[in-house]
């Protein structure tokens, strides 16, 4: 009963924040990528970008990890959010790479992490995951250090590319 009060709690500030965009412009984008948790997963989902200026962005996500776990192939939910973080001033060059931190969950563990990303587009994060209790998948319990490689593709880009 917790993990769903959390669930619906978690769903719900992320549908509400699509609302609160009033002074921030906000972007889709598509992820897929790899994480490393004890056992590798490929990663597909979506991610909604909010900035103000270019020097803090926020970023929230939701997405499936997908990958074959003591010989059963199993999938995860997983959310996440982001600040990614350049104070560089008046220097557009610079503004091509963001210190990120922040931290995901899935119905198995929690992980906060650290990293950097390119442009926004391209990400490469660390971490440590936290199972939650005696929480398993498929008998192997995920918890330990976490990598994320992830590519972030905007749907503009997308569309633009079928016009």
């Amino acid at each position: 009963m917790m993990n769903f009060r959390w669930v619906i709690t978690v769903v719900s500030v992320f549908f509400l924040s699509t609302y609160a965009s009033a002074q921030y412009t906000m972007h889709k984008m598509i992820s897929v990528g790899y994480t490393y948790q004890n056992q590798s997963f490929g990663e597909l989902g979506g991610k909604l970008l909010f900035l103000k200026n270019d020097d803090v962005i926020y970023r929230l996500g939701a997405s499936a990890l997908m990958g074959s776990t003591n010989s059963k192939f199993a999938i995860m939910p997983k959310i996440q959010a982001d600040v990614l973080l350049n104070f560089e001033k008046n220097v557009d060059f610079y503004h091509s790479y963001y210190f990120l931190a922040g931290v995901e969950g899935t119905n198995k563990y929690i992980a906060p992490k650290v990293g950097v990303t390119l442009f926004g587009l391209l990400d490469l994060t660390a971490g440590y995951s936290f199972p939650f209790g005696d929480a398993e998948l498929n008998g192997k319990q995920l918890k330990g250090v976490n990598v994320n490689f992830t590519l972030n593709i905007p749907t503009v880009f997308i569309h633009d590319m079928f016009k």
